[in-house]
């Protein structure tokens, strides 16, 4: 912490100091970062414009420390949310740092979908089952579905045991009343020896050439291993598709978030596999985004 911020009286004065701090780095609109940076350390509740009302207090000096951990992180380029060690997803306020992915705001999109396929399909039949999110990462979307859906149980796989360990790190923060158990391994082979009511996964979708072409920031601090899949970008979306069936029960479905320059690609390989019915989703931008792959009552694809 800078030796003027140990002598700072207000929060105020801290966010001023904190602003100039960001603007020397470059980073645009330095006073709303400071202040958004306050209010994403002060916790879960507090908002920039509580920040900016509460400017004349004197704030303690375990929030001052944590806030200045957060300017300095911002005024070297590390992303927000690594800055600050959380972020949002759904209802959840989530632990993260650079052992997973960044959640983006499109796979909460999945979510919705795979909650909205599955209180179709179980209306009025009580049904429940077992859900398991593949390449996991923080735990966002296994942990919402534990806690918005109607599952009895939701296993999570991991293939970077540092992404598993903050998954289950996250598993602890929020406490679902629905079991979520965070497994180690590559992609479906955690999961045999049981059948699922659904398979659901982010997984890494983009080729070198696009991961080389995004902003510095995600190549400098995110892990490519969860941005990165093959020559193609397909290789994990080409192996859910191909061993999902075996796992699923009758009547069960495969959910996939997908990059949208291979949607096609994506739906004539589910097709190729033998899957029935298959859909593409828009995310909330009207970008083709997600793959919903039926399994027949039978439990044939």
């Amino acid at each position: 912490m800078p030796e003027r911020a140990a002598h700072q009286t207000s929060i105020g004065e801290a966010l001023q100091d904190a602003a100039d701090r960001l603007a020397a780095s470059g980073l645009p609109g330095p006073r709303r970062e400071a202040m958004m940076l306050w209010a994403a350390v002060a916790g879960a509740g507090t908002n920039p414009g509580d920040v900016w009302l509460r400017r004349a207090q004197e704030p303690a000096v375990e929030l001052v420390e944590r806030f200045w951990h957060a300017v300095e992180q911002r005024s070297r380029g590390v992303p927000f949310a690594y800055a600050v060690g959380r972020t949002g997803f759904r209802t959840l306020d989530l632990k993260l740092d650079p052992r997973a992915l960044i959640p983006r705001p499109e796979t909460e999109g999945l979510v919705d979908l795979v909650l909205r396929e599955t209180g179709m399909r179980d209306a009025g039949s009580g049904r429940r089952g077992v859900v398991a999110d593949i390449g996991t990462g923080c735990g966002c979307i296994a942990l919402s579905l534990a806690v918005e859906g109607t599952f009895e149980r939701v296993v999570a796989v991991e293939r970077s045991a540092e992404a598993a360990a903050l998954a289950r790190e996250n598993v602890a923060v929020v406490q679902p009343a629905v079991p979520v158990e965070v497994r180690e391994g590559d992609w479906l082979a955690p999961l045999a020896g049981e059948r699922y009511r659904a398979i659901v996964s982010n997984p890494p979708y983009l080729t070198e050439a696009e991961y080389g072409a995004l902003d510095p920031a995600v190549l400098q601090f995110e892990p490519r291993e969860a941005l990165v899949s093959g020559a193609d970008g397909l290789t994990a979306t080409r192996a859910l598709l191909a061993g999902a069936s075996a796992l699923l029960e009758p009547g069960g479905f495969v959910a996939l978030e997908l990059d949208e320059r291979r949607a096609d690609q994506v739906r004539a390989l589910a097709l190729r596999h033998g899957w029935s019915p298959v859909a593409v989703y828009d995310d909330l931008f009207g970008r083709p985004r997600f793959l919903m792959a039926g399994l027949d009552a039978e439990g044939g694809t």
